[in-house]
């Protein structure tokens, strides 16, 4: 008895205040190395070099979004959808581990030193190996998370375009950062779940709260997510990762820690994380910072291009960013890449690293995926675009695409 009561704890959380671990598996869970990793990975990268306060973690995240769901399971248990004890566990770790997989600084690995594998693929293979360790106690979970469980509102509820993932990043991200503009009534879009044909909807009374909840995800896309400064930060240690792959390829001796050490040095597949036990323990043990120390030291490294990048990321000395609706001609960027070139005494290999162009889109609500079903009183259920009677929703569920150039100032 004093073990279990021992392993619901309480703990304080700066947005939602007291939070209770609802089952003795999620201390466990939340107690594994693999989870008390995501502490060491910040949830917004870079988003500090422009938002000073946003260095919150995925810890945090993860820890919020499982408080969100014991809260969704309640409102649509008291409603008189069945959920059993069993798939609110699973549900429940589902929600708790769907960062599990991330690697450090967001998607920049993801980029720049592995390849054709990502954050959900690594996610679904710790939950395997969580599974075989806690003797098949995750198996539904992991059945929730990939969607192959009989009831699919569960897994709308972890991934979908209003689940709980979402619904906690955006009211977290807003207070860290201090972008007002996208705070949410995460407590309202709640109250007013239902299911209606195995899909989750919102009860007509919610839809102000929704069309709050849509503006606010586009305005902090290109506010603090797509913000021009984080781009630039992003890109300069996407590049920097990808100098360094580059001449560990060429054998060049690098400061690394073991970590970094093995994926910078070596190309591995999503099949060697699968054949390879322990390639996904060495990933485990890699977080933000393994990459910040190595930077610091190859701030000093003997090869240039590296050098200056990694003083540059040290030092906040970011690209300068150009956006614009269209593609960026040849006549705009060729003066920029000679100069440049001639500047830092670049050849023509080198200078992609410091002069370089991509594009970002911003798909606040996606209608041609998954639905936001709003639900009448008289029980048809219409995607908000139709149920909504402000004209912007229609406008904002459009993806906006954007095409940046960087380079140095």
């Amino acid at each position: 008895m004093n073990t279990f009561s021992n392993k619901l704890k309480i703990f304080n959380d700066p947005i939602y205040g007291f939070v209770s671990i609802p089952y003795e598996i999620i201390y466990d869970l939340i107690d594994h190395p693999y989870f008390q990793r995501l502490r060491r990975i910040k949830q917004l990268g870079l988003t500090n070099l422009v938002y000073p306060g946003a260095l919150h973690t995925r810890f945090h995240h993860a820890m919020g979004a499982m408080h969100l769901m014991g809260q969704a399971i309640e409102v649509l248990k008291s409603k008189n959808h069945t959920i059993t004890e069993e798939e609110a566990k699973g549900v429940t770790i589902a929600i708790l581990l769907h960062d599990i997989g991330h690697g450090p600084f967001s998607h920049a690995l993801e980029h720049s030193i592995v390849s054709n594998i990502n954050h959900e693929d690594i996610s679904e293979l710790l939950m395997s190996r969580l599974n075989v360790e806690f003797k098949g106690e995750l198996g539904l979970a992991i059945r929730i998370f990939q969607n192959k469980y009989k009831k699919k509102f569960l897994h709308q509820l972890v991934s979908s375009q209003l689940d709980m993932d979402r619904l906690d990043y955006l009211k977290r991200d807003s207070f860290f950062t201090g972008v007002s503009e996208g705070v949410i009534s995460s407590d309202r879009i709640i109250k007013m779940l239902n299911v209606v044909n195995d899909e989750l909807a919102i009860e007509a009374k919610g839809i102000y709260s929704i069309e709050k909840f849509i503006i606010a995800r586009r305005l902090m896309y290109w506010q603090v997510y797509l913000h021009k400064t984080v781009l630039s930060a992003e890109n300069l240690l996407v590049n920097i990762l990808t100098r360094a792959k580059e001449l560990a390829e060429k054998k060049e001796e690098l400061f690394c820690t073991p970590q970094l050490k093995t994926f910078l040095y070596n190309k591995y597949s999503k099949n060697d994380f699968i054949t390879k036990p322990e390639l996904l323990d060495t990933f485990a043990r890699l977080d933000d910072y393994d990459i910040m120390a190595s930077i610091k030291v190859w701030a000093d490294h003997s090869d240039k291009v590296l050098s200056m990048l990694c003083k540059q990321l040290v030092n906040r000395e970011l690209f300068k960013v150009e956006l614009q609706k269209a593609p960026f001609k040849e006549e705009k960027t060729q003066p920029i890449c000679a100069e440049v070139k001639k500047r830092l005494k670049l050849s023509d290999r080198e200078v992609k690293y410091f002069v370089f162009s991509g594009t970002v889109a911003n798909d606040a609500y996606r209608a041609d995926k998954i639905h936001i079903n709003i639900l009448s009183k008289d029980g048809s259920v219409s995607d908000i675009t139709e149920a909504s009677d402000q004209l912007n929703v229609d406008v904002l569920a459009k993806t906006v695409k954007k095409y940046y150039l960087c380079y140095p100032k």
